[in-house]
């Protein structure tokens, strides 16, 4: 943290589903010592409060209920990678009551990190627009939808669920453009926002690229 600042370095970092955003958001985390949300388990948790209770579309009263009864401890757990789940979560996105409650939870994330951390970095689709306009620095992470795909399926398979690349691929492109044409907080990158395709990089180039980048805006804000 420069000398001098009195909060936290915020870091965004924005993007489409299996981008690898959230490989990257959890690496930068870990080698920076920053707290980190992942915010796309917010929306799932509330998302899989109302399919427990057997519902296939998001009521609005019951998600924002859930959006305010919402902890840490629910982001852990393991149902919440379900592709039904994710599903239900960009339903619950949509909903204006409910995004407002869970922006709510993610500037105070942002603004009072867990064990008083230097800094904080939160991955999701709006944090750089939406959630922390004011970001110090802001990276949106994006490949092809092919690449995505096959990203995606290769994640399924290896946790042991059956999975056809043709229908991960037509349910990400549903699940893009429903997420980039919602009149609520749709899914852009930030004017500012460091753009970082990873369709022809691995983990570690991804990695080096975004922590550079990082690096330059810590200096210029010290």
């Amino acid at each position: 943290m420069p000398e001098g600042r009195n909060r936290a370095f915020v870091i965004a970092v924005d993007g489409p589903a299996a981008s690898g955003k959230g490989t990257l958001a959890r690496r930068l985390a870990a080698h920076l010592g920053y707290a980190y949300l992942d915010t796309g388990l917010i929306y799932r948790a509330v998302g899989l409060a109302l399919m427990r209770k057997n519902m296939v579309r998001a009521d609005p009263g019951a998600a924002l209920q859930a959006a305010r009864a919402l902890s840490l401890d629910d982001l852990d757990d393991p149902e919440l990678r379900g592709d039904d789940v994710a599903g239900m979560a960009s339903q619950v996105a949509a909903l204006p009551e409910v995004r407002a409650a869970l922006i709510d939870y993610q500037r105070r994330f942002a603004q009072h990190p867990p064990g008083k951390a230097k800094g904080v970095i939160l991955d999701g689709r709006d944090i750089g627009t939406v959630i922390c306009p004011d970001a110090d620095a802001k990276i949106f992470v994006e490949a092809s939808v092919d690449t995505r795909a096959n990203r995606r399926v290769k994640e399924l398979r290896e946790r042991g669920v059956t999975a056809i690349y043709a229908r991960v691929l037509e349910d990400m492109k549903e699940r893009d453009a429903r997420d980039r044409s919602r009149s609520v907080a749709p899914m852009v990158p930030a004017d500012d926002a460091h753009s970082l395709d990873t369709t022809n990089l691995d983990a570690e180039a991804a990695f080096q690229e975004a922590l550079e980048f990082i690096t330059s805006q810590n200096m210029s804000d010290a």
